[in-house]
């Protein structure tokens, strides 16, 4: 073996590496603390805060450098979208709490389904961190606890899973909005990565039960049908899935989870990426006591739940009205109306703010329609990460 080739030189290389990465995580720090200070000026100045043009001339300006360095101009590219991206999500933010005289808030307690590592976990993690000193996570039993937590005054927010790209709406978060006195304030979409984790890294074919949440093994039904000899069973969490896999110390269970869970729990993952579909996200709502007030410069949704009058094609007639004054619906769902044999509540999602005239005008229109109408509320768009 040549000295190039030898373990110990290879050790110095990885050595130099995590030093450079170490570098680029301090600059990025660096960078965002700018941000900040930017973000302040902004404010003080009443400037928007997107400037697409200047966007456009960095991303130019990095392809160029990357070029001219040996690097390949489309992955420096990327790189500098999602950086950029991360700048607009926190001026966003940001500026949504500034409106809201919440800018001096430090902290903020947020109530979620599940327990420590679960998606919901990481969504609201994700969601806060940056805007807040300390995010105070508290993990309950059901949907309905988490929302109870909110009424009831423990909890600032709760972060609700409302729909995900292969098992479709999580119908219990749409009954908590439909029967309960909350406002959507937020969005949150995340990126769901399944993976199969175990005590120790034994062969799939030693697996012979499976616990997950009941979404999760919806999301991951193609893989699991390939094990005909596992035993599939439902459990409350994912997080708490993959906890009860570490407690049981079993070699013939594993837990379908995220990644975030198998460090957290000490888990050895067998195989990635179960679900059904490539791109799975999870969308996530955080609803909390009061609306807040969506600067119209940033692009908004507007959700709302309507109870059509008895009678042939009012649905239609509701739906006519965003069409007609050229408002974009992105969502629709029915759930029935608790108490109302036969009756249905439609859920919408639109794009644009509440108190935009056009909208206002609309949204007064459908209420004079319907038989029963409610803005959930107006809040910042999310895409997917």
């Amino acid at each position: 073996m040549t000295e190039k080739q030898s373990p110990e030189n290879l050790e110095k290389y990885r050595e130099l590496i995590d030093d450079l990465d170490r570098q680029l995580i301090q600059t990025l720090s660096e960078r965002h603390r700018v941000v900040r200070e930017v973000f302040s000026k902004k404010i003080a100045d009443q400037d928007q805060i997107r400037d697409t043009e200047r966007e456009e001339k960095l991303l130019q300006k990095v392809r160029s450098i990357a070029a001219e360095s040996g690097l390949d101009p489309y992955f420096a590219e990327q790189l500098f979208r999602d950086i950029i991206l991360q700048s607009v999500r926190y001026q966003t933010q940001s500026l949504v709490d500034h409106q809201n005289d919440k800018l001096a808030v430090t902290s903020i307690t947020v109530a979620f389904q599940g327990t420590k590592g679960a998606y919901s976990h990481q969504a609201a993690l994700h969601h806060f961190s940056e805007r807040y000193d300390e995010v105070n996570c508290v993990g309950y039993k059901s949907f309905k606890e988490a929302a109870d937590a909110v009424e009831n005054g423990e909890a600032d927010v709760a972060l609700l899973p409302i729909e995900n790209t292969t098992a479709g709406s999580i119908n219990d978060t749409y009954d908590i909005l439909g029967e309960r006195n909350l406002h959507i304030i937020g969005e949150e979409v995340l990126r769901v990565n399944h993976c199969l984790m175990a005590v120790e890294p034994v062969s799939l074919d030693n697996i012979r039960r499976i616990l997950s949440h009941p979404q999760a093994i919806s999301q991951c039904s193609n893989f699991l049908a390939t094990l005909p000899r596992c035993k599939v069973e439902s459990y409350t969490d994912t997080a708490m899935a993959a906890q009860k896999i570490r407690e049981d110390a079993d070699l013939s269970q594993a837990a379908i989870a995220g990644v975030y869970a198998a460090e957290l729990f000490d888990l050895h993952i067998i195989t990635k990426d179960l679900e059904n579909q490539p791109g799975n996200f999870t969308r996530f709502v955080v609803v909390a006591k009061e609306p807040i007030i969506c600067d119209p410069q940033l692009p908004s949704k507007t959700s709302m739940i309507l109870a059509t009058v008895h009678e042939k094609g009012a649905l239609i007639k509701c739906l006519n009205v965003l069409g007609e004054n050229g408002i974009n619906m992105s969502k629709l769902e029915s759930r029935p109306r608790i108490g109302k044999p036969w009756q249905y509540l439609f859920y919408l999602d639109i794009e644009g703010n509440q108190h935009e005239p056009q909208i206002r005008k609309a949204l007064k229109e459908i209420e004079n329609k319907a038989a029963y109408f409610k803005v959930l509320g107006t809040y910042p768009a999310k895409g997917m990460d």
